[in-house]
């Protein structure tokens, strides 16, 4: 069940694409802002309680309806149970359309649209204007997106039983960043997503390792997802980076992390990660590339898997 689920989540996202933000963000953020209003009074010990009365309604309920169906009713409307719940947690085109024109401007010659286009995507101001940086920025988006929206979600949805992984993983990332400003409050939205990202982070690097460029993968991945703010994600970076033989990360004048000896063990290419060339647009089609290779080895795993248990 759960591979047609995708195949259909794929073919319906290709047809009609969600609008992630109206339909998935923004409601779920009012409820988190109404909790915060009501419950937040600077203590961890109420982040606690906020993060449960978040998450766990929500839960309980898509749980109870999926089992109901599952067992009394029909599988097949579970079935549509699953693929809902995935078309408003995963997808590649909430992010692929920004992507795609980003990469058109810059090959004509465009930075000040693509720099446009680019800090629409970002939710955020795009000061740099240069065209590597621009790419850079893009594929750093590109391959965070795809793990935070894509591949994490599929892994957890394998995980627990019917929508409950995917659920789980996209309530609990918007949680986290709604609440991860928010002091002690936040803290343990934030600690909890951290605990969640845990698996999928490493599944997602391993993937672009074995469809790119291994062993600077690897080397990238210990070496240096460390050097990332987010080291979840510094993991998925770094090692994309190393896959795709780019430099991507914070130059080293700007990156107060990176040391002498940082330059001199990664050939001196002055990036937080990769070792490579500087990113531009040829490297945007390539990391497309990689990501479409990754997807494909994640289905054949579930084709693997799904056999096994029939074998079984």
């Amino acid at each position: 069940m759960s591979l047609f689920s995708l195949i259909v989540v794929f073919l319906l996202e290709q047809l009609h694409p969600l609008d992630y933000t109206r339909r998935v963000a923004r409601p779920v953020r009012s409820w988190t802002a109404f909790l915060e209003r009501h419950i937040d009074a600077g203590g961890y010990r109420q982040g606690v309680i906020g993060a449960g009365l978040a998450l766990l309604p929500l839960l309980l309920l898509v749980g109870g309806v999926y089992f109901s169906l599952y067992h009394y009713v029909s599988p097949l409307l579970a079935f549509f149970i699953n693929v809902l719940a995935l078309y408003l947690t995963m997808g590649f085109r909430q992010f692929s359309h920004f992507y795609t024109d980003i990469q058109l401007a810059l090959r004509l010659n465009d930075p000040e649209r693509a720099r446009s286009l680019l800090a629409e995507w970002r939710g955020e101001a795009v000061l740099s204007s240069d065209p590597g940086d621009l790419a850079r920025l893009a594929i750093e988006t590109a391959l965070s997106a795809s793990h935070r929206h894509v591949f994490a979600v599929l892994l957890w949805f394998v995980l627990l039983p019917g929508p409950l992984g995917a659920l789980l993983y996209r309530l609990s990332h918007l949680l986290s960043e709604h609440w991860r400003e928010r002091g002690e409050f936040g803290r343990f939205a934030d600690q909890l997503f951290r605990v969640i990202d845990w698996l999928p982070a490493r599944a997602t690097a391993a993937a672009f390792a074995v469809v790119g460029n291994f062993e600077d993968a690897v080397y990238c991945w210990r070496r240096q997802s460390a050097r990332w703010y987010d080291h979840g994600l510094g993991i998925v970076l770094a090692s994309g980076a190393g896959a795709l033989g780019v430099r991507l990360g914070v130059p080293a004048p700007e990156n107060p992390a990176w040391s002498e000896e940082d330059a001199l063990a990664d050939g001196g290419n002055g990036g937080n990660s990769g070792m490579g060339e500087t990113a531009n647009a040829d490297f945007m089609q390539s990391a497309t590339g990689l990501v479409w290779r990754a997807t494909v080895l994640w289905l054949l795993m579930l084709v693997v898997l799904g056999l096994a248990r029939l074998a079984g």
